[in-house]
């Protein structure tokens, strides 16, 4: 559907274990963004109004950096925040490979119970404020392509950081 991009996977772990994964720093640092990708620096503050802002090292060795802003924090349910490409101090900037992507989205995060004790992660992103360009850009299939393939590669992550905590490593 244009105007909203929605991917969900179903992982092998308790809500509860899901959601810490998302929300303790030191986590989110384990396995935060796409496959190749690791984090450099990241606080957070979790709480409305708070923020995770993070440097990642993609694998050519571009630093690239990110905030969310969060306006909706359910405990254990939903995350929602406003969230953009960053400078080091947390600036807005624009996407280092992207000049027309939307400066913001306004991204919800869900999680629910599967059967099994497994959890349906879901996420929604929509533009907030975009320009027609922006809007352009964020609809087309090259961007929606991508952003399957970011989120895929970025879910692979946490999955093989839930194999490993699930074994107390």
């Amino acid at each position: 559907m244009a105007g909203e991009f929605v991917i969900a996977r179903v992982f092998d772990a308790p809500r509860d274990l899901l959601w810490r994964c998302f929300t303790e720093v030191e986590r989110m640092k384990q396995w935060w963004g796409p496959k190749g990708f690791t984090v450099i620096a990241a606080t957070m503050d979790l709480r409305v109004g708070g923020t995770y802002h993070y440097g990642m090292k993609a694998p050519d060795g571009a630093v690239m950096w990110g905030k969310f802003l969060f306006r909706e924090i359910v405990p254990g349910e939903r995350l929602v925040f406003v969230n953009h490409f960053s400078d080091e101090t947390g600036g807005v900037t624009r996407h280092p490979m992207a000049p027309t992507w939307p400066l913001k989205l306004l991204s919800t995060f869900s999680f629910a119970n599967a059967p099994g004790g497994k959890t349906q992660f879901t996420v929604r992103w929509q533009t907030l404020d975009a320009t027609p360009e922006e809007q352009a850009t964020f609809d087309s299939d090259q961007s929606r392509v991508s952003m399957t393939n970011g989120w895929t590669g970025t879910m692979d992550q946490l999955d093989a950081y839930l194999a490993k905590a699930k074994q107390g490593a």
